[in-house]
């Protein structure tokens, strides 16, 4: 400890005891901390999330349509009979939360494969500094615009990150960027997408989590065109650039020079020599050549020289290469009408990627961005010969990159060159974190009677919108109305199959028949599976949508809240000899967001609004003297169906999942079950292998109605038929045939 004066010794007495907090100055005294500056916020704490969660495939994607001829032309010689990729490195397109991604990639079993490819050696993220706005989707219905408000988790991600202030942000990306660091290769590098809000912070957030040692430079990439420059009634500085701010892992990080495409004007200017051919050189000075160099330029013919009789070495214009600095002028944003925007709101330019990519990695390399988004990473990624993995919370976000990769994967078929499979995951179970506005500064007591005090709340207000009569005495039931008992979900996470299981354990330990399920959203690939063996045990299982509409309580008051049913598909199978078709024949949706009453008593003299009620999108007008109208823009069930895909043979790939051994005693390693690390456990589920798909894109909204026939050898099998809404919502179907 280091030597304090008499007086300060006497001064942290009082403060003692009169049972205050000491000065920020006692805690450089105090305690021997070499650290000269440090970051302190409301929040921060060291602690990093170590939870190891399973990762479950809800989809793989090897090929981009399954016709006549299966055989496809990929890199890989683990390949089965129709062509689909068995072995090596699959891509990763995960859904849910980031935090609890790293943290189970940084612990678990895919650690091990992460380090087999050579490690992370690039990470891109661009954080969603509003995240309300990346969550808020327009969704095209023929020429009408309808905006997609955010989800209730998406909301609940909003709230705390951007919504509670700098200090939650701050928070939440801190311990994502240390497990980013933790995975990273040791040669690897960070690259930080930021905006004028948050820029300064995180500056210093990675001079803390990397060293400021480890700072390679500050990119400022000028997105929009400067001819546009600042209006001229302006009233301070125009924002037209955005920083990407670059950190490495080590001194031993890898980099490949960029050179630029086009030279500016000042630099063509230089080269204002011509030979007789017609070939423009500018002239260099020969002062650091040897004699022995220069004599070898004249016999090639490269010495330029001066009417004064000076020499100079010619360098051509064809020759010529110019390393890009950090001052990137020459990638302009996205704007509408762009071949590649998707109408994602923080997508990205791929030329933008592609210059960071080529910097910090190789091919063959892995790449990762946990922030996706419309997956301009992956996509690049994937064309210039890279290994990904890439997530996002939103749902819309893991939909659009999933047909964005498709059609990757249809392009670089058509082009004769190699790609590689990519599976969709999302986490098995999940932590249950305290996202309903728990007081973090109160003690851990405090806050867990304030957790059980809320969570309380949120089920009674559940119940009483949903018209259910309160029950007790059950371990999963919290209600019960018209003779059905009532399981409430959690507020902050999707209702997974550990839910349903627990439910349907209740179900027959006290003969319970008939069960709703209520939930703000629930895990890809939940249903069918779960509900089919839950029928087949006799349990009639609900699922059922809570609308955002419950936290209003005039319209709970007014019994206007509706809890729509989960989409219901019908297909019809078409057997021919030894092949098997499906038609998409119906797809109902119940959807509600906003309601016409309220649009009509909002809505001002030539004004509009599109709703959705009961599964119509519905656009309401009002002319110039008051007359309301309606208008139903979705005139056919198909005009919900954005996709929709076939696994011609569901059962053919079990999905395995590797768990932690219980107890992990000693702690988890690389290791065998013996060494207490993980093994793997059939989950009781299959993967969707996606064989066959139609979709819409921007340029083309047609959509195929019945699929191609797929030879299959003779006997029964079963069919999945996945269908995702216009909203990136999906729902999936499984049908019996007999070939």
């Amino acid at each position: 400890m280091p030597r304090l004066t008499e007086q300060e010794q006497q001064e942290i007495i009082r403060y003692l005891e009169a049972d205050k907090p000491l000065p920020d100055k006692y805690r450089f005294l105090l305690f021997a901390d070499k650290r000269e500056v440090e970051l302190v916020w409301n929040g921060k704490t060291s602690e990093v999330s170590n939870i190891v969660l399973p990762f479950q495939v809800i989809e793989q994607v090897d090929e981009p349509r399954a016709e006549k001829d299966t055989r496809l032309q990929l890199g890989f010689s683990d390949l089965d009979s129709r062509g689909r990729q068995l072995k090596g490195w699959t891509n990763k397109l995960i859904w849910g939360d980031n935090r609890l991604i790293l943290s189970s990639l940084k612990n678990g079993p895919l650690r091990e494969e992460i380090e087999k490819q050579g490690g992370l050696k690039l990470i891109y993220i661009d954080p969603p500094f509003d995240v309300g706005a990346d969550f808020s989707m327009d969704i095209e219905i023929g020429d009408d615009t309808f905006t997609k408000k955010p989800n209730i988790l998406e909301e609940i991600a909003y709230r705390d990150t951007w919504g509670k202030g700098a200090d939650s942000f701050i928070t939440t990306i801190y311990e994502r960027l240390v497990l980013m660091r933790d995975l990273l290769a040791e040669n690897g590098s960070i690259y930080v997408h930021c905006d004028w809000r948050m820029e300064a912070y995180i500056r210093n957030l990675l001079d803390e989590v990397f060293g400021k040692d480890n700072f390679m430079n500050n990119i400022t990439w000028l997105r929009d065109s400067a001819a546009k420059g600042a209006k001229k009634t302006a009233r301070q500085w125009s924002r037209e650039g955005d920083t990407i701010i670059v950190f490495r892992k080590s001194d031993k990080t890898m980099y490949n020079t960029v050179y630029k495409d086009e030279l500016t004007d000042t630099q063509l200017r230089e080269y204002m020599y011509e030979d007789p051919d017609g070939r423009k050189f500018k002239k260099v000075t020969l002062g650091d050549y040897s004699e022995d160099s220069i004599q070898e330029f004249r016999e090639q013919n490269l010495i330029y020289k001066t009417k004064s009789g000076r020499e100079y070495k010619k360098y051509y214009l064809d020759e010529a290469k110019y390393a890009v600095g950090s001052i990137w002028t020459d990638i302009v944003n996205l704007s509408k009408g762009q071949h590649e925007q998707l109408g994602y709101p923080t997508q990205k330019p791929e030329a933008l990627l592609e210059r960071i990519i080529r910097a910090s990695s190789n091919e063959g390399d892995l790449v990762a961005d946990f922030f996706c988004g419309a997956g301009t990473t992956a996509a690049k990624s994937e064309k210039l010969g890279r290994k990904w993995i890439v997530a996002d919370l939103g749902k819309f976000a893991i939909h659009t990159t999933r047909k964005r990769m498709i059609q990757v994967q249809r392009q670089l078929k058509a082009e004769g060159k190699n790609y590689r499979a990519f599976e969709i995951l999302n986490l098995g179970k999940y932590e249950r974190q305290h996202y309903i506005g728990v007081n973090p500064n109160l003690r851990q007591a405090e806050q867990q009677k304030q957790l059980e005090e809320k969570e309380a709340a949120f089920v009674d207000l559940i119940l009483r919108a949903y018209r259910a009569e309160k029950t007790d005495g059950f371990k999963t039931f919290n209600g019960k109305k018209a003779g059905r008992l009532v399981a409430v979900g959690p507020v902050n996470l999707p209702v997974t199959r550990l839910f349903v299981e627990e439910v349907i354990l209740e179900c027959r330990q006290k003969h319970i028949t008939r069960v709703d399920i209520l939930g703000f959203e629930f895990e890809m690939g939940l249903f069918p599976n779960v509900l089919d063996e839950a029928r087949a045990k006799g349990i009639d299982i609900a699922p059922k949508y809570i609308p955002a509409e419950v936290f209003d309580k005039r319209a709970v008051e007014k019994n206007q809240v509706v809890f729509h049913d989960v989409s219901f598909i019908e297909v019809k199978p078409h057997v021919k000899k030894n092949s098997v078709a499906v038609e998409l024949t119906d797809f109902s949706v119940f959807y509600s967001q906003d309601s016409i009453a309220a649009a009509e008593a909002s809505l001002k003299d030539k004004g509009s609004k599109i709703v959705v009620e009961l599964g119509q999108m519905i656009k309401v007008s009002k002319d110039a003297g008051g007359f309301v109208s309606r208008e139903v823009l979705t005139q056919k069930w198909t005009d919900w169906v954005d996709y929709w895909a076939v696994d011609f043979n569901f059962e053919s790939k079990q999905e395995i999942i590797r768990v932690p051994v219980n107890p992990p005693n000693p702690p988890l390693t690389k290791g065998g079950s013996e060494a207490g690390g993980f093994e793997e456990v059939w989950t009781g589920d299959y993967i969707f292998e996606n064989e066959w798909q139609s979709f819409r894109t921007r340029k083309n909204r047609s959509l195929e109605l019945t699929s191609v026939f797929h030879e299959c050898p003779p006997g029964r099998r079963k069919l999945a038929v996945k269908v995702v809404d216009i909203f990136g919502t999906d729902t999936m179907t499984i049908v019996e045939v007999k070939i």
